[in-house]
């Protein structure tokens, strides 16, 4: 597993890490997720397949890993996995996010899942209660999901926490989501504290289907901020799990160069991702061990000149594609 240094944090991470939504809580939108826990949800259950999949993570070289508040129990997760493990802090990268709170009270079918909050108290109360679970484990603290609508990058209290967060030593960043995912970007990358830029890392959406912050992220990864690529399959839209009829001629895209590679489809889709200059870690929501092996060997497949012209047709207008990605079901 290559490694890398996550912009100018001087944090070291592998190019794969694994992210956690899907394994923190039984309701997730990604297709087939029920499919993947079958009848095994309870939070024991869940519990005992996180570690799995850690532990699969772990000895195919993945070191970083990432989490949030509203990642159901994945905080907890990690962290007795990292306990029962005797995990040492300096072999692991640990990136965490703040903003929403999971409401779904363990249920796969709910009301509302997670309810987005950017306000200074709920910043202040969820860094507690990660440091309660993580404490010492934390390298990175995000905001969740920054879009120009929420307005918290325009919430001065916000900025000053975070940035007192920042001058005790915990790196701070953001992850972006939806059509602004580069107008937010670029907002963000112009806030400073004490003349030094106030996020130092980006986590964004970035996929054959969605590509539209490419530019942004590589003036960003320029500039010295580090480049975290999430949601590298579109939520498994870029499997041959998708049953979209729309889907069938990008999936013949897709099926022609994994077979030119001898490779899978979920392959070449995160190898796509792996082979931009700007991607530092790229993560996997594998929620099964052989997930995990399968997403590992794009780090393995060297996509040639010939491989990205023929894979960016794929692309979607962003708002198409966001519309589509807020009407997945959870399941």
């Amino acid at each position: 597993m290559e490694w890398r240094s996550l912009g100018n944090t001087g944090l070291a991470v592998s190019r794969l890490g694994l992210g956690m939504a899907a394994l923190g809580r039984p309701g997730y939108i990604n297709l087939h997720h029920a499919q993947d826990l079958g009848d095994a949800s309870s939070e024991v259950a869940m519990e005992h397949r996180a570690h799995c999949v850690l532990d699969a993570a772990w000895n195919a070289g993945i070191r970083y890993f990432d989490v949030a508040r509203s990642y159901g129990r994945g905080e907890n997760f990690l962290a007795s996995w990292i306990r029962s493990r005797s995990i040492s802090r300096s072999t692991v990268t640990v990136g965490s996010k703040w903003g929403y709170t999971y409401t779904a009270d363990w249920k796969i079918q709910a009301p509302a899942h997670e309810i987005k909050n950017h306000t200074l108290s709920t910043l202040r109360k969820q860094w507690r209660e990660s440091v309660s679970w993580l404490d010492g484990y934390i390298d990175l603290y995000q905001i969740h999901s920054v879009t120009m609508e929420s307005g918290v990058l325009d919430d001065q209290s916000v900025l000053d926490e975070l940035a007192r967060l920042k001058s005790k030593g915990t790196h701070i960043g953001l992850s972006l989501s939806g059509p602004d995912q580069t107008a937010a970007l670029r907002k963000a990358m112009a806030l400073s504290f004490d003349g030094l830029r106030l996020f130092e890392t980006v986590q964004a959406t970035w996929n054959l289907l969605e590509p539209s912050a490419g530019p942004a992220l590589s003036e960003a990864h320029a500039a010295g901020m580090g480049v975290i690529v999430k949601e590298a399959l579109a939520n498994g839209r870029l499997t041959n799990r998708n049953p979209d009829p729309g889907f069938a001629l990008k999936r013949a895209i897709l099926q022609r160069e994994a077979a030119r590679f001898d490779s899978s489809v979920e392959t070449v889709a995160l190898a796509s991702c792996l082979v931009q200059p700007f991607a530092d870690v790229v993560l996997s929501g594998a929620v099964t061990e052989e997930q995990v092996l399968s997403n590992v060997r794009s780090c393995l497949l060297n996509l040639d000149r010939d491989a990205m012209p023929q894979l960016m047709p794929l692309a979607e207008p962003a708002h198409s594609y966001w519309t589509t990605r807020k009407n997945l079901p959870w399941n």
